[in-house]
């Protein structure tokens, strides 16, 4: 688990901690940003897990009580980066394989070994949220303001991701008999390449690990290549349109 956790946290990460391990208020936001959002999702996560499969005789009902614990948060942990397992995936409840599809679609920290959308990406969404609701016209997060652009590039990251994991998963049921939640279930570990599988991976066809491959490569690439292309593609507009709202919600 700890080593998943310093991949999965991100290199700027680890770099501002070697450096101000004891003077956080040197760490950036970014930093901030992914400790607080990553150690949320994580613990988050256990909980569900302890929760859900507390009385699973699959899984959790023949543990005492430290080995729920750790099981939990070993699956909270495994499920943002590694992909080890100590249980059949597959023996899960279904309320607790969403709640992994979700935690793997989120994934790590940018520049780091997760997949993923990235939870600073979750956390920009958040803060946009939380911004709208009490009025505000900026973002801000520890005492700094977050650029409207930011909002943007990670629109675009989880639209990208969403429209992936679909396209992925509907190619699958159509040319597979497997249920939606394995599916689904595989599909987003292998676009946040986790390594989780409930076996769907291992008993399906040809043609649907090409496409499991795919949705690997675009995952895995994809999202940074968007995330890039989009940085460095803004560029100054010298008119401005006339303004009009949609009605949105």
């Amino acid at each position: 688990m700890i080593g998943v956790v310093a991949g999965a946290i991100g290199f700027p990460v680890i770099y501002v901690l070697a450096r101000n391990l004891r003077k956080p208020k040197r760490w950036s936001l970014h930093v901030k940003l992914t400790l607080f959002t990553f150690t949320l999702l994580l613990v988050l996560g256990a909980l569900a897990y302890f929760v859900l499969e507390y009385n699973n005789p699959r899984t959790f009902a023949g543990l005492d009580g430290g080995q729920r614990v750790l099981q939990s948060l070993f699956l909270s942990t495994m499920s943002r980066s590694g992909g080890f397992s100590t249980f059949d995936i597959s023996q899960l409840d279904g309320s607790s394989l969403l709640v992994t599809d979700m935690l793997m679609f989120i994934g790590g920290g940018s520049a780091s070994t997760a997949g993923g959308i990235k939870v600073t990406t979750l956390a920009v969404l958040f803060l946009a949220a939380f911004a709208e609701a009490r009025g505000n016209n900026e973002m801000e997060a520890y005492e700094r303001r977050i650029p409207q652009d930011v909002l943007r590039l990670g629109v675009s990251v989880v639209l990208w991701g969403a429209t992936t994991v679909a396209a992925s998963s509907i190619v699958l049921l159509l040319i597979t008999d497997e249920p939606l939640d394995y599916v689904l279930f595989d599909v987003i570990s292998a676009f946040a390449t986790c390594g989780l599988s409930t076996g769907f991976t291992q008993n399906s066809s040809d043609a649907a690990q090409y496409v499991l491959a795919a949705t690997m490569f675009f995952g895995r690439i994809g999202t940074v290549t968007l995330a890039a292309a989009l940085a460095a593609s803004q560029r100054r507009q010298l008119y401005k349109r006339p303004e009009e709202r949609p009605i949105v919600g």
